[in-house]
């Protein structure tokens, strides 16, 4: 804890040399500089990047859109799937284009998960030598003592660590929403599923102190804030690395207290640790939303045992019945693998028969993507590319067809809808969300952002509803 808050007033002060150095070079330049954040990922990512742009702001940069014209370009990688490595190779190629014909000076930082990745860090070094900076996950909070050193010295910076054990926060942030905000409540994850690199770039499981987390709740409460998504790999294994363990259970029975606060979200959990102690929470507790994320990734016991999920077929469903019994109306969505290396037709079977039992509201449905660096990239049987096609388009079909089933089942009735923007599609129409994350159409104005407003929900259309605001008599 005294190493954190030193490494905190430490950051501080190179805020303040960034400032000092930026103010010399927009003289010269004769305006302020401008950067840019390109966010690939998860929620974790993006609320990383809002971090990234309070110390930027902090320090005297100024957002833009354009990215190609930016001073400095941070790119916030991913490396769950391959084809976020590559989206990232696009996006370099195109703005070192831009760079050699726009703005020669202009500055271009890789951070995140992809850049724990040795082999990823010699490519930068050698095809990408333009990049300026490069870190990992780990040390993000340095952000502008690696930006003093990429403006200072002569070669490009890279600073990737591989693990941690500090935890730094109270930073400044840039929320992209005023009234509703995630809060990091851990990091890292110790479950090693076969098929996945984010343990080895994230690093083990390091829970913030429960009290460090509510004095953030509290912050974000007096400012406006009215809904919070806690987050983490894993949150139902929140707790188990402090010196005083705290379960994730009895965590949010805390945030639920704190004034001000009316939803609160968290993502993602794993079913290996989700307890009737959670449940009975969710069940009581009316601040928690109607939703939750739970993984499945295979329906088939043999598959999930290769994977290392730690829990069967029956025990899944079991977990979404008591979910279902005990808090009713509740959304239940999912994660779920097509094509992991072995898989029979058979496996795959036991996949639609699992979600044809749970009926998900919705699933995120992903083709298996062999990761370097993973047990699962070396396993034999890969399955070929023409079967996991069309095992996907069939699984899609069924998660589609089921939640049009599912849906609509609040039609006729009047919800709160906590309001996020003004419609896209139509001005004269705002969107929000109800507890169990269904989206809402409505008419109204931009005076509706960030209140929770009751809706009659009057027509479905297929994943959300349109509705007309309930006003009091």
């Amino acid at each position: 804890m005294e190493q954190d808050r030193a490494e905190l007033q430490r950051q501080r002060e190179y805020i303040g040399k960034m400032k000092e150095l930026l103010r010399e070079e927009e003289i010269l330049l004769g305006r302020k500089e401008t950067y840019h954040i390109e966010t690939f990922g998860c929620q974790m990512n993006a609320k990383d990047s809002e971090k990234f742009a309070g110390i930027l702001e902090e320090i005297g940069y100024l957002p833009t859109e354009e990215e190609t014209e930016a001073d400095l370009v941070l790119y916030n990688t991913c490396t769950v799937r391959e084809n976020a490595n590559e989206k990232l190779y696009g996006h370099l190629g195109q703005v070192h284009s831009s760079k050699r014909k726009k703005n020669p000076n202009q500055r271009i930082a890789l951070c995140g998960c992809m850049m724990q990745e040795p082999d990823e860090v010699a490519t930068v070094r050698t095809k990408y030598r333009f990049v300026n900076l490069v870190f990992g996950t780990h040390n993000i909070f340095k952000l502008a003592e690696l930006l003093y050193r990429m403006k200072t010295e002569p070669n490009p910076v890279i600073d990737v660590w591989e693990g941690t054990d500090e935890i730094v926060e109270d930073l400044p942030a840039v929320r992209k929403y005023s009234f509703k905000s995630g809060v990091n409540i851990m990091y890292g994850c110790n479950n090693f599923c076969s098929y996945c690199i984010v343990p080895y770039v994230r690093g083990r499981e390091r829970s913030r102190e429960a009290a460090d987390i509510l004095e953030e709740i509290r912050s974000l409460a007096s400012s406006g804030v009215k809904e919070v998504m806690l987050l983490g790999q894993n949150v139902n294994s929140y707790g188990k690395t402090l010196a005083e363990p705290v379960s994730f259970s009895e965590l949010l029975k805390s945030v639920a207290a704190v004034p001000g606060i009316e939803r609160i979200r968290f993502m993602t959990s794993h079913p290996k640790d989700l307890g009737d102690d959670l449940i009975d929470v969710i069940a009581k507790e009316p601040k928690i939303c109607r939703h939750f994320h739970l993984p499945l990734q295979s329906g088939s016991d043999r598959i999930l045992k290769v994977m290392n999920r730690h829990y069967t077929k029956e025990r899944f469903l079991d977990l979404v019945r008591k979910l279902r019994e005990r808090v009713p109306g509740i959304s239940i969505t999912t994660d779920i693998i097509v094509g992991f290396p072995g898989e029979t037709e058979e496996d795959f079977e036991e996949t639609m028969d699992t979600v044809r039992k749970a009926r998900f509201e919705s699933a995120f449905t992903f083709i298996y993507s062999k990761r370097t660096g993973t047990p699962a990239a070396k396993m034999p049987d890969q399955v070929p590319e023409d079967v996991v096609k069309e095992r996907f388009d069939r699984l899609l079909k069924l998660v589609r067809q089921i939640g049009e089933e599912e849906s609509g089942k609040l039609k006729g009735r009047t919800e709160d809808v906590l309001v996020e923007e003004v419609n896209k599609q139509d001005p004269g129409m705002v969107t929000g969300r109800l507890s169990d994350n269904t989206v809402v159409h409505f008419p109204g104005n931009e005076s509706l952002i960030g209140e929770i407003v009751p809706v009659l929900l009057k027509e479905t259309r297929g994943f959300y509803y349109l509705g007309e605001e309930v006003k009091p008599e």
